[in-house]
């Protein structure tokens, strides 16, 4: 899980090809998806924000590059992770979103820039924004009825979150009652905990053999999360209220105003917020906190802005995780010296071979740390993507001293090798060219930054992550057969393929001894859990052909495929008869070229809407791999699999519709059309097919228009396109900060 901020957008200018692309958008979305849990789920990050970031801008760059190859369950489309077990689920009248990222002072222009533009807005025109200290803290919802705190929960996914009510309820800072507020009224903000408080808590920690905690983002989140409240109580948690949720009146007209009444009704707010402007002001005002960031006493890693009406706020709206009228500008990364002492490789699911710096343990900015990314073969070798040089073309060997930052309280990163410390015996890392845990070849194909096993199901790394994905949320989601108790079960080989979780009945028999003998088992445990095991026996094909964990094959494509094949014998099939034809085939799959029109299997595959050549050889590689599919048929004979429910209507009279929007259109900007069009359910399009359900035609339609009056596709101006969504709101509030 890498990225290298110094090059991270290399790969989306560089030459690849829509194959690398491709395979290169898969291994970005498994290493921040894995990063989201590790930070979201765990309180245990294991990449800087630094890294992550450059994760993210990699993926995004590639995604402009290649629109057609972005998958509806891409990162970009994702907030935060599936919330922990352990606590009740609370879920969010309005989504709790995150933030897109500005790094410099120009990025922070563009969007400025692109706020103008989107609201027709001249350069000279007013606009003001908010700036304030974007805290590194557990964001935290808060729902208030008739002035009584009702329930309060973490963010989780963005949907649904972790009821912690008790727990905050012993967080000083929070009020319980409040006077003057809505009847309704979700207060959105941030838990966080001081410098000096961690420091204490640390002290107290080891004086008495407890937990020690990295960071007070860390032990924030640790103390908010405690199934016991007690435990929370006697940690020194502190809370800064910066947005809303839902509202059953409006608290003010500007987001200033609104956060000075939650300051009025006793909620802490951040002293430093300040409202700019002009984008001057709001780069002094970045300025300064960033001069003051040591003697504020708690942690921070930018400063957000926000426009500051909030009509304005509700016409830009929202993106699928991120509203568009608000940004967080990040600060630098910081810095430090330590010694490369080994270099390790982990081997995950999809069998990447990952490289894992172990380093002399160092303090950057306040955080011991030991461990760091090393991204893949090329990084070690001091190059990137394209063969050029990075780090002044120096390679990283075991012994050397190394420069790490990070820009948060996690893991960092290696940014700089110190040639005049390298010992003597210092030998060039050989990165090995056979998996580790199985000893089977490591390929790294063409385009790919990342070598890969081919043990496949016989490589013990592959096979326990393949079953953790496989029992996961999106996938069998069996109750009380989560990833803890696969890896306890694969180690003692009671489970080594999907098949063998719908034996474990009659493998124990009725008396159930063995299972029971284990710590935390007993009778009815056990049965509980055959029980959850033959509940899921009749399942739905999506969720079977994502838990198969075929690259390229995310929730929503594996639902994609559900939906057209609806059967599992009708999608094996069609999957047979493309991996049989000769070009599926070739020796070399990286130099196929798109089957040609006489290949009706592949072209079925490759037609089906949201689904490209990349998933298409994924499916066809994957299922015609002998012992692959020997071990998924032996899967199949203990299932019914059921076709997917057909799409239910939400009350939008567009919902499942593919519409077009030509010409001008005179009353919303054509990015407010599309955006409100996709809220209400449809899908928009840029060109007319046999597939286009409506037509939206302004002023000056040309082209398109005549092509769908051609197709009998039904046309209507913008005024029809408003009354037939009149009444229909699916638009969100303003949402978090």
């Amino acid at each position: 899980m890498s990225g290298d901020a110094t090059t991270g957008a290399g790969d989306a200018r560089s030459g690849l090809d829509e194959r690398a692309a491709a395979r290169r958008l898969d291994d970005l979305a498994a290493r921040i998806a894995a990063a989201n849990r590790a930070y979201f789920q765990d309180d245990a990050p294991d990449i800087t924000d630094a890294a992550y970031d450059a994760l993210k801008r990699e993926l995004l760059a590639l995604e402009a590059r290649f629109p057609h190859l972005v998958k509806p369950d891409s990162p970009t489309a994702q907030i935060g992770a599936e919330p922990a077990e352990g606590f009740s689920k609370i879920t969010h009248a309005e989504r709790m979103l995150s933030l897109a990222n500005a790094f410099d002072a120009a990025d922070v222009a563009d969007f400025v820039t692109a706020i103008r533009r989107y609201l027709g807005l001249a350069t000279d025109a007013p606009l003001s924004l908010t700036a304030e200290p974007k805290i590194d803290g557990l964001s935290l919802s808060l729902r208030y009825e008739e002035g009584r705190l009702i329930s309060a929960a973490t963010r989780g996914d963005g949907e649904t979150g972790e009821n912690v009510t008790a727990n905050a309820r012993t967080i000083a800072q929070i009020p319980q009652r409040i006077a003057g507020a809505p009847a309704v009224l979700e207060v959105r903000g941030e838990v966080y905990m001081s410098h000096a408080d961690f420091a204490a808590l640390n002290a107290r920690q080891s004086a008495s053999g407890g937990k020690i905690f990295a960071n007070p983002r860390n032990a924030a989140a640790g103390s908010l999360r405690q199934l016991d409240a007690e435990i929370t109580r006697a940690r020194p948690l502190k809370f800064f209220a910066y947005g809303w949720g839902q509202l059953s009146a409006p608290l003010a007209s500007t987001q200033s105003d609104a956060i000075a009444r939650l300051a009025a009704m006793g909620f802490p707010t951040n002293p430093w917020m300040r409202r700019c402007d002009t984008l001057e002001a709001m780069l002094a005002h970045y300025a300064q906190i960033e001069d003051q960031r040591a003697m504020l006493g708690y942690d921070i890693d930018g400063v957000v802005y926000k426009i500051d009406d909030l009509a304005l706020q509700a016409r830009l709206g929202l993106r699928s995780t991120t509203p568009r009228w608000a940004i967080a500008h990040k600060f630098p990364a910081q810095l430090a010296w330590t010694r490369l002492e080994a270099i390790d490789i982990q081997v995950g699911r999809t069998g990447a071979l990952s490289p894992v710096a172990r380093l002399a343990p160092v303090t950057v900015g306040g955080v011991v740390v030991s461990n760091a990314t090393l991204h893949n073969e090329d990084y070690i070798a001091g190059r990137d993507a394209r063969g050029g040089p990075i780090r002044d073309g120096k390679d990283i060997r075991v012994g050397d001293w190394v420069q790490v930052y990070r820009a948060g309280d996690v893991i960092p990163k290696i940014a700089d090798v110190d040639l005049s410390r390298r010992p003597a015996d210092a030998q060039p890392f050989v990165f090995p060219t056979h998996c580790p845990e199985c000893g089977s070849e490591a390929l790294r194909e063409e385009g790919d930054a990342v070598r890969r096993c081919t043990g496949g199901l016989i490589c013990p790394a592959q096979a326990v992550e393949k079953l953790k994905h496989f029992v996961s949320r999106a996938a069998f989601d069996i109750e009380g057969l989560g990833a803890r108790q696969v890896e306890a079960f694969y180690t003692d080989g009671w489970i080594k393929e999907p098949a063998d979780i719908f034996e474990l009945r009659a493998k124990f028999g009725s008396g159930l001894q063995q299972l029971r003998n284990r710590e935390g088992w007993g009778e009815k445990s056990a049965q509980n859990l055959f029980d959850a095991i033959d509940d899921r026996r009749r399942i739905g094909l999506g969720r079977v052909i994502f838990a198969l964990g075929i690259r390229h094959v995310g929730e929503v494509a594996a639902n994609d495929l559900a939906r057209h094949f609806t059967s599992w014998r009708a999608f094996i099939d069609c999957v047979e008869r493309a991996s049989l034809e000769p070009a599926a085939h070739a020796p070399d799959a990286r130099a196929r070229k798109p089957l040609l029109p006489q290949s009706p299997a592949w072209a079925e595959i490759t037609g089906i809407d949201g689904i490209g050549e990349a998933v298409a050889l994924a499916l066809t590689s994957t299922l015609s791999q002998v012992a692959e599919r020997a071990s998924i048929d032996r899967l199949i004979a203990h299932l019914d699999v059921q076709a997917p429910p057909a799409r239910a209507s939400s009350g939008s009279p567009v919902v499942g519709l593919t519409v077009v929007f030509t010409g001008t259109l005179e009353k919303m900007t054509r990015a407010e059309a599309k955006a409100r069009a996709e809220s209400l359910g449809a899908k928009v399009a840029g060109s007319v097919s046999a597939k286009t359900d409506l037509l939206i035609a302004g002023p000056g339609a040309g082209s398109k228009a005549a092509k769908a009056a051609e197709l009998g596709i039904r046309i209507i101006d913008e005024d029809g396109w408003l009354t037939l969504i009149k009444g229909i709101d699916a638009a969100n509030g303003p949402g978090d900060g």
